[in-house]
């Protein structure tokens, strides 16, 4: 099915702040909050319990993903504001707030598109820097522990800047301060209080492994050789509502600038396509994804593909949207 026979209409909007739709304002509340969230827990570092930061922390990690997916990955296809400046600084509060920079993710995600979460090709490469493939063996998916907890560790920001700077050294140069002032960041809650950036590390990288994992499970078990079936979707609403329509990734590589307001318009398209197709739906949220009773087995997928098949009881569209 060619991209061309899909027509979504874009959210118009008369706002002078918002580029898209009025509704984009929930994401960047959502942000602010986190931001607020962020530099909370270090001012209830000293005055609450233990225990209770450990819950606090946890929930920092949770959020990481929930901003990674949601609301950065969001404002990487359709910036949320109409001044170059506030997408700046908003970019920035990002970049703070997750502890990365945008723009460094912008790229990598770029290039993820690129790909598509492809197999290594005949010299053992992925197009995709973080396909679930690249370093898995025999062309079959890493397994989901490894790539979880390793892949913040395979990060490579030497390859980002190199690719920033020859497409604009302008963004080379922005991914840099926003790296800069995100690491500040640490370093001077770190020296306010030494033994609270020991805390806080470890569930800063906990988050980001809580995002591989959720990116890891939106591809698991979909057909990367099939362009509908890229990615795997969940139609759970609350999850929806909860990750600003994170779910719906088989739809969003089909057609990743449809804005997020429009993914249920753009399913309501191409369901039957995506049937035919054999595009995989899991029922659970996908950092739950291993919940799924569908879930097939490691091994189960590399019997898929060598005999050049998707199991069609794992493929299955559910109809949990309709």
């Amino acid at each position: 099915m060619k991209s061309s026979a899909v027509v979504i209409e874009s959210p118009k909007t008369d706002s002078r702040i918002f580029a898209h739709t009025r509704w984009d304002a929930l994401p960047v509340l959502a942000a602010i909050f986190h931001s607020v969230y962020f530099f909370g827990m270090f001012y209830l570092f000293p005055r609450v319990p233990l225990w209770m930061m450990l819950i606090l922390g946890f929930i920092y990690s949770v959020s990481i993903s929930w901003n990674i997916n949601g609301i950065s990955h969001n404002f990487i296809h359709n910036p949320y504001f109409r001044l170059p400046l506030l997408n700046r600084l908003f970019s920035i509060l990002e970049s703070i707030t997750v502890g990365f920079s945008q723009i460094f993710y912008e790229c990598i995600h770029m290039q993820h598109h690129k790909g598509n979460a492809d197999r290594p090709g005949e010299k053992g490469e992925t197009v995709d820097w973080i396909s679930i493939y690249k370093h898995g063996h025999d062309g079959d998916a890493e397994h989901p522990l490894k790539y979880t907890f390793l892949s913040f560790f395979r990060e490579d920001p030497k390859t980002v800047y190199r690719e920033l700077k020859r497409k604009n050294p302008r963004d080379a140069f922005w991914g840099v301060t926003e790296l800069t002032l995100f690491v500040s960041t640490f370093v001077i809650l770190g020296v306010l209080n030494w033994r609270y950036i020991c805390f806080l590390v470890p569930f800063w990288y906990l988050g980001h492994c809580l995002s591989y994992l959720n990116g890891y499970y939106r591809h698991y078990g979909g057909n990367p050789d099939e362009p509908l079936a890229w990615g795997v979707s969940s139609y759970d609403r609350l999850y929806n509502w909860l990750w600003f329509f994170n779910g719906y990734h088989a739809e969003h590589h089909f057609r990743p600038k449809v804005h997020w307001t429009r993914m249920q318009a753009l399913r309501d398209q191409i369901v039957e396509q995506q049937r035919a197709a054999g595009v995989r739906v899991i029922k659970p949220p996908h950092a739950l994804a291993f919940l799924d009773p569908d879930l097939p087995t490691l091994k189960q997928n590399s019997r898929q593909k060598s005999h050049g098949r998707w199991n069609l009881k794992s493929a299955r569209v559910q109809d949990g949207a309709n």
